[in-house]
C-alpha cells in the first residue's frame, strides 16, 4: 500500500493534529514494534514510558499523554484514543480495498458458491468461496460472507454484516422428545433473523428456532466458536467473546458484554448492561445490571480436590449452623 499523509488521515477521521502533515505513514503498528514509517496509539498512562520511547512517526494519544508525545514527535490528539484507532482501521482497509479492486467493483457471489435460485442476495452483497445459501434465504445490502458461510433456508441477514469463515447461520436446533430408550426428533421450523451490522467469527454457529426464530439483534458481535442454540435472542449492540455457550430460549439484553468460555442456561433472561465474567456458568436470571463473576479458582489439583470435598458438605453444615442459631435463640 502507498504512504498515507498524515492530513489525508486527519481530513478522514478529524483529530487534533501537532506535527508535519505532510508526513507519510506506511503501516498501523503496536507502540513498542513500530517504526519510524509507522502510526500507533495509546489510550492509558500506565504505557506513558512506552510511549516515550516509541519509534512511530506519529501516535493517538488522549489529551494528558500530548505533552509525552510530544517530546518524541508528531501526535494525534483525541479525547478517545481507542476509539479513533479503530476508525482509523477500517478507513485503512477501504482505501487498501479500492486500491486493490477495479474501478466500480462492488459485490458479487463467488463462482464455487452455492446460492439457491430462491434465495435473494442484495447486489451489493459479497459472497465469498464454497459459501452455501439455501432457498429463501435472503442476504442484506452490503453484507459480505467469507469463505465457507453456510446460510440455511428462509434465514435472514441484515445489512452491513460480516460473517467470517466457517460461520453457519440456521443449522436444526438441539431438539428431541424422549420415546422410551430413543429419542424423536422435533423438527425446527422457525430460522434465524439477524439485523444490520452483526459481525460473527469464524466457525460461531446460530442454530434456528423450533417454532419461533432465532433473533440476533443490530449490532450484536460474536467472536469464534460460539454456539447460539434454537430460539435465542440477544439484544442490540451486545458483545460476546469466543467459545461462549447459549443455550436454547435464552433471552440476552442488549449493550451486554460476556466473557469467553462462559455458559448461559437455556430459558433464562440477562437484562440489560450486564457484563459476565469470563468463564462464568450463568444458571440463573439476572435482572439488574452490573459485573457478574462465577468462577471457582484455580488451585493446585490436591487443593482443589479437598475444597470440591468440602463444597459438598455446605449444605449439611448450612443446616447445622440454621439449628445452632435456633438452639440459641431459644
Amino acid at each position: 500500500m502507498p504512504d498515507i499523509r498524515l492530513q489525508d488521515i486527519i481530513a478522514a477521521l478529524g483529530g487534533e493534529l501537532h506535527g508535519d502533515g505532510g508526513s507519510l505513514i506506511g503501516s498501523l503498528a503496536p507502540l513498542d514494534t513500530a517504526g519510524p514509517g509507522a502510526l500507533s496509539f495509546v489510550s492509558h498512562p500506565k504505557y506513558r514510558a512506552s510511549l516515550a520511547t516509541s519509534r512511530a512517526a506519529c501516535v493517538i494519544v488522549p489529551p494528558d499523554l500530548k505533552d509525552t508525545a510530544l517530546a518524541r514527535g508528531a501526535c494525534i490528539v483525541s479525547d478517545a484514543p481507542y476509539l479513533y484507532f479503530a476508525r482509523l482501521t477500517q478507513w485503512w482497509r477501504k482505501t487498501m480495498d479500492a486500491q486493490r479492486a477495479p474501478a466500480g467493483a462492488q459485490g458479487g457471489v463467488h463462482a464455487s458458491a452455492v446460492v439457491d435460485a430462491s434465495a435473494q442476495v442484495h447486489p451489493t452483497a459479497t459472497v465469498g468461496p464454497l459459501c452455501v445459501i439455501e432457498r429463501g434465504a435472503r442476504i442484506g445490502a452490503h453484507t459480505q460472507l467469507r469463505a465457507r458461510v453456510t446460510v440455511g433456508e428462509d434465514c435472514i441477514i441484515g445489512q452491513r454484516c460480516l460473517l467470517h469463515s466457517g460461520v453457519v447461520i440456521g443449522a436444526d436446533g438441539f431438539g428431541f422428545a424422549p420415546d422410551g430408550d430413543r429419542w424423536e426428533k422435533i423438527e425446527q421450523l422457525g430460522a434465524v433473523v439477524i439485523g444490520d451490522d452483526v459481525e460473527i467469527g469464524a466457525n460461531t454457529c446460530v442454530d434456528r428456532g423450533a417454532l419461533q426464530d432465532t433473533v440476533i439483534e443490530d449490532g450484536v458481535k460474536l467472536d469464534n466458536l460460539i454456539q447460539v442454540g434454537h430460539n435465542v435472542r440477544i439484544g442490540r449492540n451486545t458483545a460476546i467473546a469466543g467459545c461462549v455457550g447459549i443455550a436454547g430460549s435464552a433471552v440476552i439484553g442488549p449493550q451486554c458484554t460476556i466473557g469467553g468460555g462462559a455458559i448461559v442456561l437455556g430459558h433464562l433472561e440477562i437484562a440489560a448492561h450486564v457484563n459476565i465474567s469470563a468463564g462464568t456458568l450463568v444458571s440463573k436470571s439476572i435482572h439488574k445490571p452490573g459485573h457478574y463473576t462465577g468462577i471457582f479458582p484455580l488451585d493446585e489439583n490436591a487443593n482443589w480436590e479437598r475444597n470440591a470435598a468440602s463444597l459438598k458438605q455446605l449444605h449439611r453444615l448450612r443446616e447445622r449452623i440454621k439449628q445452632l442459631e435456633s438452639d440459641v435463640k431459644k
